[in-house]
């Protein structure tokens, strides 16, 4: 594996994605090791946790948490992650083997920690975002159930991403992009990481793991 890349995009590489209720990739063993003890030990505070957010993250946005400056900077793990996740070969398998445009893109790193109540409405991603990655982190999740639901354009759940510790699923927002998390018990903290590639819109750039990105000259 490359040092400068995560380790899911060799698999990337090498698979084939499923097509209902659109494209996607499911993915096992996403993080390395030390990502993963650095992003289980981060406890940003129980203001941070999220119950019934009325189906919508945007209403707690003061209390979201980032892989931001100052999170890379007090832990050389996250920073890590954060740069592998942002390199040119990152960036060049997404772009191959997903077919995202990220040239002048940013990455945006956000940790979740949802209690029971939790749930999402079904939203596509669409507009400012250019590549979707949900890792879910829980470590007591122990039947796997509590993974973002892929869903039709009525809502319905199509097919249920692995809750399994570790594990991914990864897309292209387009309008056919529907997901969710239909509501269902959570016993303690559901923990997800969301990788996503932002577009210059995006205007929270505090929330950027290294702010804005300049379109290259090529580009």
């Amino acid at each position: 594996m490359r040092s400068d890349a995560p380790a899911l995009t060799e698999k990337l590489a090498t698979m084939q994605p499923s097509q209902v209720p659109f494209t996607h990739w499911m993915l096992e063993s996403v993080l390395e090791p030390d990502a993963c003890d650095a992003l289980l030990e981060w406890e940003p505070g129980e203001e941070a946790r999220a119950g019934d957010v009325g189906g919508r993250r945007e209403t707690r946005n003061k209390s979201r948490v980032f892989v931001d400056a100052a999170t890379r900077a007090r832990d050389a793990r996250l920073d890590r992650m954060a740069r592998q996740f942002d390199s040119e070969h990152a960036r060049k398998v997404f772009k191959d083997v997903c077919g995202a445009k990220l040239e002048d893109s940013a990455l945006r790193l956000e940790l979740c920690l949802d209690t029971d109540g939790f749930w999402l409405e079904p939203h596509t991603d669409i507009g400012a975002k250019r590549l979707t990655l949900l890792i879910s982190l829980s470590t007591n999740d122990k039947n796997g159930t509590w993974g973002t639901d892929l869903m039709t354009p009525d809502g319905e759940s199509a097919v249920r991403a692995s809750g399994a510790f570790n594990s991914g699923v990864l897309f292209i927002p387009s309008d056919k992009t529907w997901h969710g998390f239909v509501k269902r018990p959570i016993e303690g903290t559901r923990r997800t990481l969301i990788v996503n590639f932002v577009d210059p819109a995006w205007r929270a750039v505090h929330e950027l793991a290294f702010g804005p990105r300049a379109a290259s000259p090529s580009a």
